[in-house]
């Protein structure tokens, strides 16, 4: 019969846990103890704990350890390898950005030569086959863009042979009638011109390229000032504009070489004519239910009358309304 001893467990020994750790718990507590409670790691015979900020550190000042592990070959390797993978990443979007912008690029490019292509055919269709035939104004006309005139939704129509609404019971002419009024004032290019309606502010543009200065006048506050913006943004530097009423015209510039109206007054307005010059000519649509295009010479013995054609323009506004005098 085999019997069963029971040990006796030393009390100096340290009870063994089932981590198998109670040794190294035991010891640690004494060594505590023995220290006066100082954790050090570099006495219980482990490295130092590593700073996080450590791995930031320039090569020189990395804990050993690290240097050994940033200098291995398989971590240089990867770093290669990641920088031609920037490198690639970074070819490809500026490949990318590159082709966005030549395609944008291109199709500035090709609308610019449909807008330039629109404006020749009108002025050889609309304008030079009906007899319009000034130089000056012709290229003015091939020149000035009429789609930075009219309201975006209607821009495919700037360059047809009819005249387009531009808000405010307002319209911008048609480009024969544009060109035939700025022809009627026989320009040399060093005219000074008062122009009565500024409306869109395309025929003032026109204006601009064939005499040495325009001034303009506009009633209607909205549209003085949205086409002064774009007789700006288009560097049309001498065209002069401000918001009134142009039935008394703009006297602290005047004498002009010539003036011209884009609305239809019943009568001609004299504060106009006091301000032509001698030998001006002043252009003009002329009535109510019936109007004519005119041509107005100032003489010394008063105003040589010359009938264009019958037009239809939008009505005078304004002070002439009341049957004011000069």
């Amino acid at each position: 019969m085999i019997t069963m001893r029971k040990e006796e467990t030393p009390q100096n020994t340290p009870l063994a846990t089932s981590n198998g750790l109670g040794g190294v718990e035991s010891g640690l507590r004494t060594s505590l103890r023995e220290d006066g409670g100082d954790l050090n790691p570099r006495r219980m015979g482990f490295p130092a704990p590593m700073r996080i900020d450590s791995v930031a550190a320039s090569a020189s000042g990395q804990p050993r350890p690290f240097r050994r592990l940033l200098g291995a070959p398989w971590l240089r390797k990867l770093e290669e390898q990641n920088r031609w993978l920037i490198l690639a990443a970074l070819l490809v979007l500026g490949t990318t950005a590159l082709a966005a912008w030549m395609a944008s690029h291109q199709k500035e490019q090709l609308q610019t030569l449909a807008w330039q292509t629109a404006r020749s055919g009108m002025v050889e269709q609309q304008l030079a086959n009906r007899g319009v035939d000034n130089p000056r104004v012709l290229a003015a006309m091939a020149e000035v863009p009429r789609h930075r005139f009219v309201p975006d939704d209607l821009q495919a129509e700037a360059y047809r042979d009819h005249p387009l609404p531009i808000g405010y019971d307002q319209t911008i002419s048609q480009p024969y009638i544009v060109a035939l009024m700025a022809e009627l004032l026989d320009p040399k290019g060093n005219e000074r011109v008062l122009e009565i309606g500024t409306g869109s502010g395309y025929h003032a543009a026109v204006l601009s390229r064939v005499v040495e200065e325009v001034y303009s006048i506009e009633i209607v506050e909205e549209l003085g000032v949205r086409a002064s913006r774009v007789l700006a943004e288009l560097g049309y530097d001498n065209i002069h504009s401000r918001i009134g009423d142009g039935y008394r015209g703009w006297q602290e510039a005047a004498p002009f070489d010539a003036i011209i109206l884009t609305a239809a007054p019943a009568r001609v307005p004299e504060p106009l004519v006091a301000q032509l010059r001698l030998g001006g000519r002043l252009v003009l649509p002329l009535g109510e239910t019936s109007q004519d295009l005119q041509v107005l010479t100032k003489t010394e013995s008063g105003l040589e009358r010359q009938v264009i054609a019958p037009v239809r323009f939008v009505p005078m506004t304004g002070e002439i309304l009341e049957g004011a005098g000069g």
